[in-house]
């Protein structure tokens, strides 16, 4: 809590207009000679203990008047001593019990201006020493407050054949699943070394730290935007063939909406906060908050449930801690496809929650980054369903690290986080699904029973992937084990490299490059004035997963000598004759099933610019 303290020859203030929040019953214009001001601002760390922070408000404010020799206190709320707001009615209590606790007091006046109205006042300050104070109230400080509940947290391993062991048995192992276990374990980490995916991301020419902006906020360079629209374009065909359906959200929130406030204070404080005028608005961290908008207007019928809405949050944003902010593991902006499911009831739920789990794991297979899992979930959720937890883990077909809490800290009672693990044996969490029980209670989200009865059901939170900067991490992370790194060849930027052996070869070249453009292959040709083997050097430095040299032979006889980098060694090129045909066909098998987007980069390699 912010206190500003005026001594002031008189103050009057006239409410005039009413905001989303207003106090009612508020008297509308009131005034006071010879008084002690107290400006206030109720802060979020207050409600971890109301009554401790009006306690030591009060205690303030009676000091400070008996100080100055004054017994009229008028009481005045003040948003703008603060960034970090309580909610409404946090702020409405703890000023209603600051002004209980004055006027329980012998001696004082107490006027309290109304909380949540556009207002106008005026102020004669005295200007002596004293005449202005400022304090700063902490609740739990200077008294002893009773002390918060500790939650417990049990962790197991749960194999595929439903055993239950312990989690320790693992940490020794040198596999993903142990990294995994060692770090939510809270075994020390790997120190110092910079993930291998940052010099990657500059050195593929993807995307890179923009510098005019704020950190964890980046530029991404036309080979990075494809990889990153293939991918936004993989989820949305998961997302619609399982029933999805696309929705688009604002970015920014009004924080004075009291289920908007609530939501946005469970994240604690890594939030964009700023003024839009009077109002405090936020840059969201989820696309929740414009889905349950949506879901709240709707006229929800038990017969179309589940329901499930889709949007690519273009972007999401959290307020990173600066030394956290790292390349695409940690940003500031980022890209999350969020799907969430409104569900009938927790059977429902359930069942959903294992088709999504399922999807999840599709997408490490589908973008060659092994994942790991972990399943959290309260105590009460786990004694209740623990064979469907087993059911669930058997359905994986991998062990998966079991967390279950004491009691329930969040807005969730089960969800799992899947992760793949980067070059230093860290885990970098990608997919999840999360069964909320608070926020359709919050956000009014509801159906009506045959009976008649309220429901307000359970939602699935899942994102598909995680977010798209994660995944691109991930898999540049995942090429550090590889003895020939590469993309998965539906997202290499080019698919199919032509290297004319001399400039009478470039025209045969182009042609072959155009047919392939046409048969949905994104090709491009080399046709700058280098060595042949500097050519083929650089389009293994660009990880083309098809390149053919194109000289005499090639142009007499039409088949063509491909080097094709998955089968290929380190100092070993795996090469093989093929016609065009069969080389159109190697690539749509390697790609079937999987988008596609047009080269965007030139065609002709001499016309392409350098971006780094």
């Amino acid at each position: 809590m912010r206190l500003l303290l005026i001594h002031s020859d008189h103050i009057e203030y006239e409410a005039r207009k009413k905001t989303k929040v207003a106090e009612e019953d508020a008297v509308p214009k009131d005034a006071l000679d010879e008084a002690l001001a107290v400006f206030c601002a109720v802060e979020s760390v207050d409600e971890e203990n109301i009554e401790d922070s009006v306690r030591q408000a009060s205690d303030e404010i009676v000091a400070t008047a008996r100080q100055l020799g004054t017994a009229n206190i008028m009481i005045y709320p003040y948003a703008h001593l603060s960034s970090d707001l309580a909610s409404p009615e946090t702020a409405v209590s703890a000023l209603k019990g600051i002004e209980e606790a004055l006027a329980g007091m012998d001696g004082f006046v107490v006027k309290r201006a109304p909380f949540g109205w556009y207002k106008a006042f005026s102020l004669s300050c005295k200007g002596h020493p004293l005449s202005e104070l400022s304090r700063t109230i902490v609740p739990g400080e200077g008294a002893a407050t009773a002390p918060k509940k500790e939650i417990e947290h049990e962790f197991f391993v749960i194999t595929p054949e439903g055993e239950r062991r312990d989690a320790a048995d693992y940490v020794r192992e040198e596999t993903p699943f142990a990294a995994l276990i060692r770090k939510e374990l809270g075994y020390p980490g790997p120190e110092g070394a910079e993930p291998v995916h940052v010099d990657l991301m500059r050195a593929k020419e993807l995307v890179e730290y923009e510098p005019r902006s704020d950190v964890g906020h980046h530029r991404w360079m036309p080979r990075g935007k494809l990889i990153r629209d293939l991918l936004s374009d993989y989820v949305l065909s998961l997302v619609l063939g399982y029933g999805g359906m696309p929705v688009e959200t604002p970015v920014m929130y009004d924080l004075g909406d009291k289920a908007i406030w609530e939501h946005a204070a469970k994240f604690g404080e890594r939030q964009y906060r700023f003024k839009s005028g009077n109002r405090d608005m936020m840059l969201r961290f989820a696309a929740c908050f414009g889905m349950f908008s949506i879901m709240h207007d709707m006229h929800i019928s038990p017969n179309t449930l589940p329901m499930k809405l889709y949007e690519l949050s273009t972007y999401s944003f959290r307020h990173e801690q600066k030394g956290e902010v790292i390349g695409l593991k940690r940003l500031r902006a980022f890209t999350m496809p969020d799907m969430h499911t409104l569900c009938r009831d927790v059977d429902g739920a359930l069942t959903a929650f294992e088709e999504q789990l399922a999807i999840g794991w599709k997408t490490g297979d589908d973008l060659e980054t092994p994942l790991v899992g972990v399943f959290r979930c309260t105590r009460d959720f786990f004694e209740q369903y623990e064979l469907w937890v087993k059911e669930i883990v058997a359905k994986s077909g991998v062990p998966m690290l079991i967390e279950v809490l004491s009691e329930r800290t969040h807005y969730w009672i089960a969800k799992v986080d899947l992760a793949a693990i980067d070059a230093q044996g860290r885990p970098i969490e990608n997919p999840t699904v999360q069964i909320d029980v608070e926020s359709a209670n919050r956000f009014d989200i509801k159906y009506y029973a045959p009976d008649g009865t309220e429901i307000h059901p359970p939602i699935l939170h899942c994102s598909p992937t995680g977010s798209i900067e994660r995944v691109i991490c991930a898999m540049l992370e995942n090429t550090a084990g590889q003895e020939v790194p590469s993309f998965p060849t539906w997202l290499a930027p080019t698919q199919v490299r032509l290297v004319p052996v001399a400039e009478r070869h470039v025209c045969f070249a182009e042609e072959i490059g155009t047919r392939l453009n046409a048969a949905g292959i994104r090709a491009d040709v080399d046709d700058r004035d280098e060595s042949v083997n500097k050519k083929v050097r650089e389009a293994g430095m660009d990880w083309v997963p098809y390149v053919a040299v194109i000289g005499d032979q090639e142009a007499e006889t039409g088949r063509l000598m491909i080097t094709i980098r998955k089968l290929s060694e380190k100092k070993k090129p795996y090469k093989e004759t093929m016609t065009e045909s069969e080389l159109v066909q190697a690539v749509k098998l390697e790609t079937a099933g999987k988008p596609f987007r047009q080269l965007y980069t030139p065609k002709l390699l001499s016309r392409k610019p350098r971006f780094i």
